[in-house]
C-alpha cells in the first residue's frame, strides 16, 4: 500500500483555539488583549475568516510567536482548499515553455485552438514529433541523425516552416549539372534588382526549391540549405537583412551548399552569414564561392590599389560596377567588408544609398511566407 505523504492541513483558528486553552484565556479576554472585536476571534476560530497580515502581527505579539507562522498557516490552509494543481495549466505552460507558441499561431503556421488537446496535436504535427517531451530534429528524408550544435527552437521552427512550404509543390529531379549551367544566367541578373524575379524560375528548372520565409524575431537566420530527400534540395532565405549585397551573398552561399551536397545529414543553417569567420569547412567553401560571385578578390584588390582605399568617389564606384556588370550595391558591400578588415573607421557609412532593398522584387515570383502573408501549405 502506498504511504500518504501529505499531512492534513487544519484551519489556523484551531491552532489559535489551542493557544487560548493553554493559557486559560477566553475569546472575550483575548479580544480585549489585542483590541479587536470578539466576533473576529470567534470567526477565525470557526474558520470563517482569514488571518490578515495585521491580525498575524497582533497574534504574534500576544502569543509570543512570529507573524510568519500565522501567515504560513493561513496560506497552507487556503491552498489546501483549492485542491491538486491544474494539470491543464501545467501542460499548457510546458507547451509555451518548449515552443514559441504565440508567435507561431500569430504567423498562421498552426491554426491555434482553445482546446489544449487539439493545440498540442497541432504543434506535434508541425514539428513531426509524437510527444511534447521530444526535441524536434530536422534532417533530410533519409532521417540521418548526425547533428552538430543544435539550433535554437526559434531556428528549428523556421526550418520546419521552410520544409512545409517547400513540400507544397513539385519540381523536376535535381540536376547538379543543370544548376551549374544556370549560374551563368543567375550571374547575369546582378545588374538590376528587378531582375531578381527570375531567380526562383532558374533554380526550379534545375530541380532546386527556392522559398522565402520571414525569420522569427531573435532567430538571426539569413538562409539555409536542406533536403526533402536525397534528390530534393531546398534553398531558403529569410531576407532578414533586406539589402542587395546580402541577398546575393546568401543566395550564392546556399547554391554552393547544394552543389556540394551539404545539409543532407543536418540542415546547413546560416546565422549572420558573412558577418563572421566560420571554422566549419563547409561554411568556408560556401563563403568563398559567394564572395567571388559578383566581384572577385582579384578585381576588388586591383580596384582598391588604383583608387585611394579610404575615399571612393560615387562615379568611380558606379563605373567599376558597370565594367563588372553588377549593381553598385554589390560593389559597395564588398568594399565595406574589405575596409572593415583594414580596421577603417566608419567603413559602413559611405554610399549606403546603393544598398537597395530587393525582397519586393523576388517575393512575388517565389513561395513566400511572412511579412503579412501566410503561404497556403497543403
Amino acid at each position: 500500500m502506498a504511504m500518504n505523504t501529505y499531512a492534513e492541513v487544519f484551519p489556523p483558528g484551531e491552532f489559535l483555539k489551542d493557544e487560548l486553552e493553554a493559557r486559560n484565556w477566553s475569546q472575550t479576554e483575548f479580544a480585549e488583549i489585542i483590541g479587536r472585536p470578539v466576533r473576529l476571534i470567534n470567526e477565525i476560530i470557526a474558520g470563517k475568516r482569514a488571518i490578515t497580515p495585521e491580525t498575524a502581527i497582533q497574534l504574534s505579539a500576544s502569543l509570543g510567536t512570529s507573524a510568519e507562522l500565522w501567515m504560513n498557516l493561513e496560506s497552507q490552509f487556503q491552498l489546501s482548499k483549492v485542491g491538486s494543481p491544474d494539470t491543464l495549466i501545467e501542460r499548457k505552460a510546458k507547451l509555451y515553455e518548449k515552443f514559441p507558441v504565440r508567435e507561431i499561431i500569430r504567423r498562421g503556421w498552426v491554426p491555434g485552438s482553445d482546446d489544449l488537446e487539439l493545440l498540442e496535436q497541432q504543434f506535434l504535427q508541425f514539428y513531426g514529433i509524437s510527444s511534447v517531451e521530444e526535441t524536434p530534429r530536422l534532417a533530410h528524408a533519409a532521417k540521418k541523425s548526425t547533428y552538430g550544435e543544435v539550433p535554437s527552437i526559434l531556428q528549428q521552427s523556421w526550418l520546419f516552416r521552410v520544409k512545409h512550404v517547400a513540400s507544397s509543390f513539385v519540381l523536376p529531379k535535381f540536376s547538379p549539372d543543370a544548376l551549374r549551367r544556370q549560374l551563368t544566367g543567375i550571374r547575369a541578373l546582378q545588374t538590376d534588382p528587378a531582375e531578381l524575379r527570375h531567380i526562383p524560375k532558374l533554380l526550379n528548372e534545375a530541380g532546386v526549391r527556392f522559398v522565402l520565409v520571414e525569420a522569427l524575431p531573435g532567430s538571426k537566420i539569413d538562409g539555409a540549405c536542406l533536403w526533402l530527400s536525397d534528390t530534393q534540395p531546398v534553398i531558403a532565405m529569410s531576407s532578414r537583412l533586406d539589402r542587395i549585397d546580402n541577398f546575393w551573398f546568401v543566395l550564392r552561399h546556399e547554391i554552393e551548399h547544394v552543389l556540394l551536397e551539404h545539409g543532407k545529414e543536418e540542415p546547413m543553417l546560416d546565422e549572420d552569414i558573412g558577418e563572421s569567420e566560420s571554422e566549419r569547412e563547409e561554411e568556408k567553401m560556401a563563403n568563398q564561392a559567394a564572395s567571388q560571385f559578383g566581384v572577385s578578390d582579384e578585381e576588388l584588390n586591383g580596384y582598391m590599389a588604383r583608387v585611394n582605399p579610404y575615399f571612393f568617389a560615387r562615379d568611380r564606384v558606379v563605373g567599376f560596377a558597370a565594367r563588372l556588370n553588377v549593381h553598385p550595391g554589390i560593389v559597395i558591400g564588398r568594399l565595406h567588408k574589405a575596409l572593415e578588415k583594414r580596421n577603417q573607421p566608419d567603413s559602413y557609412k559611405f554610399l549606403r544609398d546603393y544598398l537597395v532593398k530587393v525582397r519586393q522584387f523576388v517575393a512575388p515570383s517565389a513561395p513566400s511566407d511572412g511579412w503579412g502573408n501566410v503561404f497556403p501549405v497543403r
